[in-house]
This record gives C-alpha cells, sequence and structure tokens, in this order.
C-alpha cells in the first residue's frame, strides 16, 4: 500500500468514527430522550411542555441540526489535517 492509499484509508478511518459518535449522540438524544427517557423528563417543563415531548417533537430535530453544523467544523479540520482541503 502506497503513501496516498494509506492517507486515504486513515482518513476513512477517522471520518467514520465522527460519524459513529455523531449519530450515537443523535440515537440517544430522538430514541433516548424521547422514548427511553420519556416519563423522567416529563417531570420537567419548557413553555408549558412536558420536556420528554419537547424531545420527542422538536429537541431531536435541533440536535440533528447541531450536530451537522459539528461534523461540518470537524470535516473541515480533517480535511486540513490530510491535505484535502482547498
Amino acid at each position: 500500500m502506497n503513501d496516498k492509499q494509506q492517507k486515504a484509508s486513515a482518513y476513512w478511518k477517522e471520518n467514520v468514527s465522527y460519524l459513529f459518535i455523531l449519530l450515537t449522540i443523535w440515537f440517544a438524544v430522538s430514541f433516548g430522550a424521547g422514548i427511553l427517557f420519556k416519563e423522567a423528563l416529563d417531570t420537567i417543563q419548557i413553555g408549558g411542555f412536558k420536556l420528554g415531548f419537547w424531545f420527542a417533537q422538536q429537541g431531536s430535530i435541533y440536535v440533528f441540526v447541531i450536530l451537522i453544523f459539528v461534523y461540518i467544523k470537524l470535516m473541515n479540520k480533517l480535511d486540513k489535517k490530510y491535505g484535502y482541503d482547498e
């Protein structure tokens, strides 16, 4: 394996690890907060709505949008690290 292939392989491994971590966070927020821990979160209210309901309806979407921006920042750093930036 030449240097270019090793670099691309390392880049891809790091990219997949970022994806796994970010999707795990999103799953924990959407499934965990919206379904599994709904009863416990419903004891807290935000804007008149129970927190478990809020996460199920809107919170997971907000977290997903934030994770998109985090992924963009991580990928920009990764591109610079491996010399794939323009």
